[in-house]
């Protein structure tokens, strides 16, 4: 089941994607702090009766985390062909709400002749259900689904500022759905700039998988309903400029399309 959340007129909402129709729910998925969602499972939800179709809505972050977790160097390809040791221990780094944004929008970049800003096409965890101290045996348990993620990073401000690294407006695209019935473990992902293939890779490859990250971070922070846990990228991220068209797929969930623009 593909969830969305949408604006149509003055109005936001989530909705059931299917096909291209959208169907419109009562309420948030996410209301009351326990979602009803669990990553492949059957759920049931309130439809409210409205249909749209889904050219004629603004699609929007698809959920609205306190914070967007990323987890580094967590392919082994990519770490060796970046001549870095495979991680033993998970490289964890976070991004602020205001880092996310939805399909269609804008990646805002430097405009200094030193920019050096990269896309990473990943796979990213949506938490369904309030987690603290939860086990990796039950963690799968607290997933409502799964989305795409583009994790922008300014490689240029590696070893100066590691916050601007990562956390600047707009370099957190989700979406453009949350896709609830997913097998994290084996999922393609690719990755597109300016419609050249430049990331092809699969989640069976990842270092650090999702029931362990779940159970890494919940160990010493909450997770609320609707944070994402970013499962890094595969071999291939690079360079991006203004004007760039940037595309990530990730098998079972959609596209997540968005473009390049000088920060102003």
């Amino acid at each position: 089941m593909k969830i969305v959340r949408f604006r149509c007129g003055l109005e936001e909402k989530y909705g059931i994607l299917e096909g291209k129709e959208i169907r419109g729910l009562e309420s948030s998925p996410f209301s009351g702090g326990e979602s009803s969602g669990k990553a492949g499972a059957e759920v049931s939800y309130r439809l409210d009766g409205s249909s749209l179709r889904a050219d004629e809505v603004k699609l929007l972050t698809p959920c609205e985390p306190t914070k967007y977790l990323g987890v580094g160097l967590n392919f082994a390809g990519a770490a060796k062909a970046m001549g870095r040791p495979v991680p033993k221990y998970p490289i964890t780094f976070m991004k602020p709400t205001g880092a996310c944004i939805a399909a269609g929008e804008a990646v805002e970049i430097p405009a200094s002749d030193g920019c050096d800003c990269l896309y990473e096409g990943e796979m990213a965890v949506v938490i369904g259900k309030t987690a603290r101290h939860v086990s990796e045996e039950d963690a799968l348990s607290y997933v409502f689904g799964y989305t795409c993620s583009n994790d922008i990073t300014d490689r240029s401000q590696f070893g100066t500022d590691d916050l601007r690294l990562k956390a600047a407006d707009t370099f957190g695209p989700i979406g453009p759905c949350i896709e609830t019935e997913l097998d994290p473990s084996h999922t393609r992902i690719r990755s597109w700039v300016n419609g050249e293939l430049r990331q092809d890779g699969n989640t069976k490859e990842m270092i650090f998988s999702v029931p362990y990250m779940i159970s890494f971070f919940s160990d010493y922070m909450t997770l609320y309903p609707g944070d994402i846990i970013s499962m890094g990228t595969p071999y291939g991220a690079g360079q991006i400029h203004p004007g760039d068209v940037l595309r990530i797929e990730v098998e079972g969930i959609g596209i997540l399309e968005n473009y390049v623009v000088e920060r102003k």
